[in-house]
């Protein structure tokens, strides 16, 4: 789901007042909320599922462009000889 600018930006005092608030928002909504401090972006809360999430996401993605750019290069292996280097049979 998109940003909704209406809902997923606050002040910092927003967050003082009612922290659980904003981490039931982030929760609930799946969308992350970005924190502001005298209207300039200081930093996001989002959901630690959702960060794992993101994350898991992110690294699976490079490692896919990283093994499409070993193909494009020629460093490829067997499964044979993959599988001799790991120890299986």
């Amino acid at each position: 789901m998109g940003t909704k600018f209406s809902e997923d930006i606050i002040p910092l005092s927003d967050l003082k007042v009612n922290p659980g608030k904003v981490v039931s928002q982030v929760n609930e909504t799946h969308r992350p909320v970005l924190l502001t401090n005298r209207g300039r972006g200081v930093a996001v809360v989002q959901s630690l599922n959702d960060y794992e999430n993101e994350t898991e996401k992110r690294i699976f993605m490079q490692d896919v462009v990283e093994g499409l750019m070993d193909l494009e290069e020629g460093r490829e292996l067997s499964l044979k000889d993959v599988k001799k280097r790991i120890g299986l049979k």
